[in-house]
């Protein structure tokens, strides 16, 4: 069975998005840590713009490397 199939690839995604999501969630509070004023504006760009990375990352490192043991 290969991991290529879409129901894999779509949680492949979701996981990436996740994790994007949290370091977008990070770096808004790290921002407002330093005391850096944050807009919303650059909230949204800074939670979505990881998630999307993520996802697209997370169904290509995946995708290939994950091989089924035909046995």
């Amino acid at each position: 069975m290969s991991s290529s199939t879409p129901s894999v690839r779509w949680g492949d995604a979701v996981v990436g998005a996740l994790v994007g999501t949290a370091v977008g969630i990070l770096l808004v509070t790290a921002a407002g840590t330093f005391s850096i004023a944050v807009s919303g504006l650059f909230a949204v760009l800074a939670v979505t713009a990881p998630a999307l990375v993520g996802a697209v990352v997370g169904t290509a490192v995946t995708s290939d490397t994950t091989r089924s043991n035909p046995r």
